[in-house]
């Protein structure tokens, strides 16, 4: 066993320490070096990603299709069919687990600025190497579809608050799965295991520093909607954070 997986298994089994200022202001100070860079690479990602999505769409079903298709009312869950459920929920499962290493890019970005190292644009695509991106691909895959399933079978029950509540539990306890396969090196379904015993260790003080960090996320919508996507690297840094204070990093690392 290596130094990193026996930092991990003592991490397990002896638990560890968090205070909530100490962890918010790292997070704060990580995210004031990365906000603007990871921003505008959010900003410019995003522009591109709905622009291939909206031609592409247009281009198999026409603009007259899809314009009936886009009415509100016809967006109603009530008035969607299965197939069509099934079909978008399917699409959404695979293009999230597609574009995981973009979040992994993110937090190698914050590590990065942690310890002052240059980061580029390349460092956003850095996890698409396979041995990273399958491992990326199948934790997001098995997580994204479980929320889905469950999240969709008691919509269709009329279990709404329910579904969303498991979704947001299941999310918490698994949200230091990405950073334990690229910097701690586990398999996709390891990671996932060693996320939730992490996360059960202190979960009422992680809870707090997520809610604030979705809080502060949140800001860029306050004043003009676009400045979200500069407040968004918030999340992307106390994930990185959270790794760094719970298992650490050696110094040849």
């Amino acid at each position: 066993m290596d130094i990193k997986n026996n930092r991990i298994e003592k991490r397990i089994t002896e638990g560890y320490k968090l205070e909530f200022e100490t962890v918010f202001n790292l997070v704060f100070e990580n995210y004031k070096k990365i906000a603007i860079y990871a921003g505008l690479l959010i900003f410019v990602f995003t522009i591109l990603f709905f622009s291939l999505a909206y031609f592409s769409l247009v281009a198999y079903f026409g603009i007259d299709t899809l314009t009936e298709v886009m009415k509100p009312e016809n967006l109603k869950p009530e008035n969607l069919s299965k197939e069509f459920i099934m079909i978008y929920s399917g699409a959404a499962i695979l293009i999230t687990a597609l574009i995981s290493p973009l979040t992994a890019g993110f937090m190698k970005m914050a590590y990065c600025a942690d310890i002052d190292q240059e980061f580029h644009v390349s460092t956003f695509f850095e996890y698409y190497k396979f041995s990273y991106f399958i491992e990326l691909f199948i934790a997001t895959f098995v997580i994204t579809l479980f929320n889905t399933g469950i999240s969709t079978t008691l919509d269709t029950a009329g279990l709404t608050i329910v579904g969303s509540l498991i979704t947001m539990i299941v999310s918490f306890y698994s949200l230091l799965t990405i950073p334990l396969i690229i910097f701690g090196n586990l398999k996709a379904l390891d990671a996932i295991k060693t996320s939730i015993a992490l996360i059960s260790k202190q979960p009422l003080v992680i809870l707090s520093l997520v809610a604030v960090s979705m809080l502060a996320a949140m800001v860029g919508l306050i004043a003009f909607c676009i400045g979200v996507l500069f407040t968004i690297p918030f999340i992307y840094s106390l994930y990185y954070i959270l790794y760094k204070e719970i298992i650490g990093f050696e110094k040849t690392e």
